[in-house]
């Protein structure tokens, strides 16, 4: 299942008065008409090397573990050639995001997997409303489960035996379900992490900084961590039924031959994450809660980080996790945890993408207390890190916000131009016009004339 945690929000209308006066001026791009819509070229990426010697220890939880923390009793793959198949309402951006994926999977992770028309195909991509997913399971954006190869078939199944994943000792057949009335971003995101599950890993580790198994969703498309992960999964030495223990006697000579630079990597071992800073942060950024409750459990999750001595992007998704519920009610105090949050991330080049989602955040306090050059120094160094990354949601907002702090220090061709390319990124990465229009008014409206925080 597939939560959304770290969306792109800037709520400062709750934090601060907003000076409406240069809004129309600021939109004009937006109520014309939108530039085309852009797009990623398939490419792996940019992403430090990966320590074998930490990595066993990953495979192994990521392999042999759901993510309620239930142990699985063996390894399960799909043995032999992956058909897969697409049905249901696929929008336009579908199939060029997926045969892009599929030529990754294919090049970097060695994997035998194509499309196909055929109704008895291993995996089943099915697209269909968010409505529906959500009816199914209210808390998804998207999802994959064993042994069913439709939507309905898996309401059929539900709770029995044949959807467990923890009786499986091979894959056979398994079924995706997408949202199909969402932008293209969220479709390809889904097309990522549920694809990856499917062939692969079906647990999710907060302690990874550089994978889509992490909850926390910075990393919407595969990185080389990931790609290695799978690579290893389908290599030939492994099989479908394995123990725990099989796997960890053969999974270091696997390493070796498939990552040879990573025999002289230092091997950051991080420690388990317990439930309890899991159920914490999902309390805090889930649906469902009061706000009491999301700040007695942003306050959790820190605590715990800070009790466990963590330093990296756990302590400074706390930190973020506090920033958030704080922000409609104290500006000053969810300031702070951001700042704090930006200066855990700065530590480590794993957690660039993560400062480049912090960044929107501590921008955007930039421009509401009247600090455009600030603002710009902030969003600046980030816009690659979120362009690398393939986030163009991410993208979009920087440069939102750059062209916004532009336009405040009367730079207005710059800033135009700066909101004119951002565009087609916002139309990828937000969807609907409307949307991209939402978003650019609620970024032009932020006010420039508020006391410093």
């Amino acid at each position: 299942m597939r939560r959304i945690l770290l969306p792109l929000v800037i709520l400062l209308n709750a934090c601060v008065p907003v000076s409406q006066s240069d809004t129309a001026s600021r939109t004009m791009i937006a109520d014309t008409t939108l530039p085309p819509m852009k797009s990623f070229a398939a490419r792996a990426p940019a992403a430090p090397p990966v320590s074998n010697r930490a990595l066993v220890t990953d495979f192994l939880d990521l392999s042999f573990q759901m993510e309620s923390g239930r142990p699985l009793p063996v390894m399960t793959r799909f043995e032999g050639p992956i058909s897969l198949r697409v049905t249901g309402r696929a929008p336009a951006t579908l199939m060029p995001d997926l045969r892009a994926l599929l030529g990754r999977l294919q090049k970097e992770a060695g994997i035998d997997i194509a499309l196909t028309d055929q109704k008895k195909a291993n995996i089943t991509i099915e697209a269909v409303s968010r409505t529906a997913i959500r009816r199914v399971l209210p808390q998804a954006a998207c999802f994959v489960a064993p042994n069913v190869s439709s939507l309905a078939e898996f309401k059929q199944a539900r709770r029995t035996p044949r959807t467990n994943w923890a009786q499986l000792r091979t894959r056979e057949r398994l079924v995706i379900v997408i949202p199909s009335d969402v932008s293209p971003q969220e479709i390809r995101d889904c097309l990522h992490e549920e694809l990856a599950q499917a062939l692969g890993p079906l647990n999710d580790l907060y302690r990874l900084p550089n994978s889509v198994f992490n909850d926390d969703n910075v990393h919407t498309v595969l990185t080389n961590f990931d790609m290695l992960v799978l690579r290893a999964t389908y290599a030939p030495e492994l099989k479908s039924g394995m123990t725990r223990e099989k796997v960890a006697r053969l999974l270091p000579s696997v390493l070796k031959r498939l990552n040879p630079r990573g025999e002289f990597g230092r091997a950051n071992t991080a420690s388990p994450t317990p439930q309890s800073y899991i159920k914490a942060i999902q309390t805090a950024l889930g649906p469902g809660s009061s706000a009491g409750a999301r700040r007695l459990a942003a306050r959790d999750a820190l605590k715990i980080a800070q009790a466990e001595g963590w330093g990296g992007n756990r302590l400074g998704f706390a930190h973020y996790a506090m920033g958030r519920v704080l922000q409609a009610t104290d500006a000053r105090a969810a300031y702070q945890q951001f700042q704090q949050a930006d200066a855990v991330y700065a530590r480590s080049r794993e957690t660039r993408l993560h400062r480049a989602y912090v960044s929107t955040q501590l921008a955007a306090y930039a421009l509401a207390t009247g600090d455009p050059a600030r603002a710009r120094t902030i969003v600046k160094p980030q816009i690659p890190q979120a362009r690398d990354a393939q986030n163009a949601a991410l993208l979009a907002t920087l440069q939102l916000l750059n062209a916004e702090a532009l336009q405040a220090e009367g730079k207005i061709t710059k800033a135009n131009a700066e909101r004119l390319d951002s565009l087609g990124w916002a139309r990828y990465g937000f969807g609907a016009d409307w949307a991209v229009e939402t978003k650019l008014r609620e970024i032009s409206a932020l006010n420039q004339s508020a006391p410093p925080v």
